[in-house]
């Protein structure tokens, strides 16, 4: 579906930029399209409990339906066979593999994706698994800021490890330990909807420590697929170059960014400046081998890009684009907004020459630390116009996609800002329109429709561009 030649040659024109070898994926996550929500014994996640609390969620949606995906996962399958995507990054909802977060694997839950895992490979897709995208059993009480959920985490790596050790080419154990940390436990956007500030941050090392576990357990059950983690990266700027904006800015930073990779990387939690040093304490006293656990040597590393970040000194007013907290106007920074950028749906800034600053800082900062990468997930929401013929126009999301993907690729390229990464490969955020959390049905990122009444899928004009760029790429 193209509006005219140009549209056509530029789709041409991008696939051609992408080199032989290089995964093009897409991305969803259980909680976000499964739905089946009591179906073969699958228990609440603490996302089914959050979506019940009044107002925790945009639209009062929940989780129970999303897509349909679980009873729809052929139709879905066959759509990402029709794009012609190399990979698809999927995660296991772990409450309809492990219900109560306890006990042996469930034989209906193992049964549904045992047959996802079959759809994908006979339709030439490579399966890419996330143990944990931000999907945690509801009996967990204190979520992340127990140390015996990253134990628990670690059996369950064990278990899913074995159960389907020799048809997985990908392994990531946990999403965005960022977002989970920021928003769930530090802003209350997000389940379990704590407002601790940095008193959250005993969630980071437990989901570190987590990883690491999995890491252990994923090898010693003889997995094929490598292994990674995933976060989210956002370059951090200051407002302005005052000594306050500067140091608020390194320490968001720090709390964004460096506390998530550096132990998982180095094999250490950043340096802060003495002044900073007090919010710090929950790293002051960290059990002995729990570093050499996180830091063990990775097949790859997963980077999601959204957004960069400016960052000034002051509170803020409690309001971001992901929803209210009043917990943020408590920070001594606030987020600033760019406006020399256009925005998405969610108002985040469309930046994408810094998803080649996220992969050059990343180079700089880790360098023979730092292993292959792929871009996990990138992807915008946008208000897509649907015409009375049933087709769905999303020219700025067609711009998105080529955009960032060219500038990813101009990074590592010779010459490039970031071309010591060996990059290996990029997912779509996402698949199709699901439900996105806190904003429920209200933001779409899709490269397919979804009808929420009838389940009805559409390929959407994003979908049809890509689709003419794969074709037109260069083979090995």
């Amino acid at each position: 579906m193209f509006d005219d030649a140009v549209t056509h040659r530029s789709a041409r024109a991008l696939g051609r930029r992408i080199p032989p070898g290089f995964l093009f994926g897409t991305a969803t996550a259980a909680a976000q399209i499964e739905g089946a929500a009591r179906v073969g014994g699958r228990t609440p996640s603490v996302w089914d409990r959050f979506a019940d609390e009044p107002g925790r969620i945009v639209d009062a949606t929940t989780p129970a339906v999303t897509t349909d995906h679980y009873h729809r996962l052929g139709e879905d399958v066959r759509l990402m066979s029709d794009l012609g995507a190399d990979a698809y990054r999927f995660s296991f909802g772990w409450t309809r593999l492990q219900p109560g977060g306890s006990g042996p694997l469930s034989a209906s839950g193992v049964s549904f994706y045992d047959r996802l895992l079959d759809e994908l490979l006979e339709a030439g897709v490579s399966p890419f698994a996330t143990l944990s995208h931000w999907d945690l059993p509801a009996e967990y009480a204190q979520g992340w800021l127990d140390r015996e959920t990253a134990l628990r985490f670690g059996d369950f790596a064990g278990l899913v490890g074995t159960r389907f050790a020799d048809r997985i080419d990908g392994w990531i154990t946990i999403n965005e330990p960022a977002t989970v940390t920021l928003n769930g436990y530090a802003l209350g956007l997000h389940a379990p909807g704590l407002s601790l500030l940095f008193d959250a941050l005993p969630a980071v090392h437990h989901q570190l420590l987590g990883h690491g576990l999995a890491v252990g357990a994923l090898r010693e059950a003889g997995v094929r697929g490598a292994v990674g983690i995933t976060n989210v990266y956002s370059p951090v700027r200051p407002l302005n170059d005052t000594p306050e904006d500067v140091a608020m800015s390194t320490l968001f930073d720090i709390v964004h960014n460096r506390v998530f990779s550096d132990p998982v990387l180095l094999g250490r939690y950043p340096e802060v400046p003495d002044e900073l040093a007090g919010l710090f304490g929950a790293f002051a006293d960290i059990p002995a081998g729990d570093l050499e656990t996180i830091s063990q040597p990775l097949d790859f590393y997963g980077l999601n890009y959204y957004v960069p970040s400016l960052v000034a000194a002051g509170a803020g007013s409690g309001e971001s684009p992901d929803g209210t907290s009043q917990a943020m106007a408590d920070l001594p920074f606030r987020l600033e907004p760019l406006p020399q950028y256009p925005v998405t749906g969610f108002g985040w800034p469309i930046a994408p020459e810094y998803l080649g600053v996220a992969l050059a800082e990343m180079s700089a900062r880790y360098g023979a630390h730092l292993p292959p990468v792929y871009i996990t997930e990138n992807g915008a929401s946008f208000a897509d116009e649907q015409g009375e013929d049933g087709t769905v126009r999303d020219a700025e999301r067609v711009a998105y996609l080529s955009d960032h993907l060219t500038a990813a690729l101009d990074a590592v390229a010779p010459g490039g800002v970031a071309e010591a990464v060996d990059l290996r490969g990029y997912f779509v955020w996402s698949l199709m329109d699901n439900w996105e959390w806190a904003a429920g049905f209200t933001q779409r990122f899709g490269l397919v429709h979804v009808d929420f009444e009838t389940g009805v899928r559409t390929p959407k004009a994003s979908f049809h561009h890509l689709r003419e760029a794969l074709s037109a790429r260069p083979r090995a």
